[in-house]
């Protein structure tokens, strides 16, 4: 038997290689994995030996030659071909590829850098020996090492059973390293693709998805952990879980000032900005404690201890942040059901996908234009009034629509959101908000229909209103807002959340 081993990640390879030589397995390598080798001491022919062609283009060129292809290719029936070339067929075909993805997702890459880490020689070598699956099995990840030389060991060649489901991990692989090829290629273009290729393999097992009796998956980039972070403790991650997680980090991202958001059912409950993350914490929770119970919470700040602490004793299924001390994790080991997860500085992605009936849905991410706000009515808003509205306006677009979100200072007093009808949100968000509904200011996720619902918000308490405009009967509304000595400004932007 001929191996020909070609690997970026050398991980077990020289265990795996010297495995193969006592197995009695001719090997063949490229470049720096046959240096590892000959360095080893085991006796490797390299590719330029059997191609009688030394490596050019600063290697980008090594092992395209029919020596190498055809060995992979070759069927039985060709044997007579390819001894006429003097010509020996390959076996086994261990081959990773340089890291495009691993590349791409540092911040500062440029296009070259990029460029220079797409993989063309690997890529073919996995194609073809996947092709001929019949005769030849590829390794694409050194996990599959144990149970290829097991096989080998004890029967002399692998099944065919292995070969094929390597065969299958083969072509996945290099299909998804073209698709994250494309995509980086697509993030330097203005607008949206116009095709998508979606090739993810299936990072996570679920227990189920939304309910018991629907199966569920998570699948993302190879080696990216789940929403792109890393769980530290806690139970596994669920469906309803990663969504609400990944809710909940969306909105604390979308701020720069320190930031911590709660959700439940993929429904912001309270959202709260600040110095003082306990605290900022604390007026989140009193936005609606009795909904945050069982609810999720994210912070763009690492945990300290003291935040730990000021979670008391309320039911938290997770807790996001890009960071956690050790006492932080020490305190909230002691939740054993609690999903600790440490998130990454991902990218920013250029467009979000949604599945409906028969197609995928894309759009470019809701980020609110500058422009100057228009204040409509007669009474100018106070300064501690627009800074509310500021806050409000932001958190809004994170609620689902019909949103509403009264605020006081940074922080969230009430949210009404995901109901068909404005009015009722903003009733909803009144009856959430309380007393505290008293001075406060309100952002409306889309323009007031009708005058109603800032009717209601006003006999509510609300002093300050910002929405976008653009009803046909703003006039109505601007007219309802001066008779109730109300401020509002018109942002001309909306923030629709389905």
């Amino acid at each position: 038997m001929r191996a020909l081993l070609s690997v970026f990640d050398k991980t077990g390879l020289l265990e795996f290689a010297k495995a193969l030589h006592e197995q009695g397995v001719d090997l063949v390598a490229s470049g720096g994995t046959g240096r590892v080798l000959r360095d080893a001491g085991l006796s490797v022919t390299t590719v330029e030996d059997l191609t009688g062609l030394p490596s050019v283009l600063g290697g980008r060129v090594k092992t395209l030659h029919p020596a190498i292809h055809g060995g992979i290719l070759a069927r039985e029936a060709d044997a007579d071909e390819l001894a006429e070339h003097g010509w020996q067929p390959i076996e086994l075909v261990v081959v990773n590829l340089y890291p495009f993805v691993q590349t791409v997702a540092r911040e500062g890459v440029t296009q070259a850098e990029a460029i220079e880490q797409i993989d063309i020689g690997g890529v073919a070598l996995i194609r073809a020996a996947a092709k001929n699956f019949e005769r030849v099995t590829i390794v694409t990840n050194p996990e599959d090492y144990d149970q290829v030389l097991a096989e080998i060991t004890v029967e002399g060649s692998t099944s065919q059973g292995t070969r094929l489901a390597l065969a299958r991990k083969a072509f996945a692989l290099t299909a998804a390293y073209d698709v994250a090829i494309a995509d980086f290629l697509i993030g330097h273009q203005e607008g949206l693709p116009e095709a998508l290729s979606l090739t993810l393999p299936q990072t996570m097992t679920l227990r189920y998805g939304e309910n018991p009796h629907q199966a569920g998956a998570l699948y993302g980039l190879p080696g990216v952990g789940p929403l792109g972070g890393e769980q530290l403790q806690g139970k596994a991650l669920s469906y309803n879980n990663l969504l609400d997680i990944d809710a909940a980090w969306a909105a604390a991202e979308d701020f720069r000032e320190p930031a911590v958001v709660i959700v439940k059912h993929l429904s912001p409950t309270g959202i709260a900005v600040g110095d003082d993350l306990p605290q900022v914490f604390q007026a989140a929770l009193a936005s609606d404690p009795v909904s945050a119970f069982g609810g999720v919470i994210a912070c763009n700040r690492t945990v300290e201890a003291a935040m730990v602490e000021a979670f008391g004793d309320l039911f938290i299924e997770g807790v996001a942040a890009p960071d956690f001390s050790e006492e932080a994790l020490a305190l909230l080991a002691k939740r054993k059901n609690c999903r600790v997860l440490r998130m990454a500085d991902l990218p920013a992605a250029g467009y979000g996908l949604r599945s409906v009936r028969g197609g995928v849905l894309a759009q470019s991410p809701d980020s609110d234009p500058p422009a100057d706000w228009q204040v409509v009515t007669k009474r100018q808003p106070t300064g501690e009034e627009m800074r509310a509205m500021r806050f409000a306006w932001q958190a809004v677009k994170h609620v689902k629509s019909n949103a509403i979100v009264f605020a006081k200072g940074e922080a969230t007093v009430g949210i009404g959101g995901g109901l068909p009808s404005r009015v009722d949100a903003v009733r909803l968000a009144a009856a959430k908000a309380g007393e505290n509904a008293t001075g406060a200011s309100m952002a409306s996720d889309a323009f007031f229909p009708f005058p109603d619902g800032l009717e209601v918000a006003a006999e509510a308490g609300v002093t300050a209103v910002v929405q976008p405009g653009g009803s046909i009967r703003d006039e109505q509304v601007i007219t309802a807002a001066d008779r109730l000595g109300v401020a509002m400004c018109f942002t001309g932007v909306r923030h629709f959340r389905h």
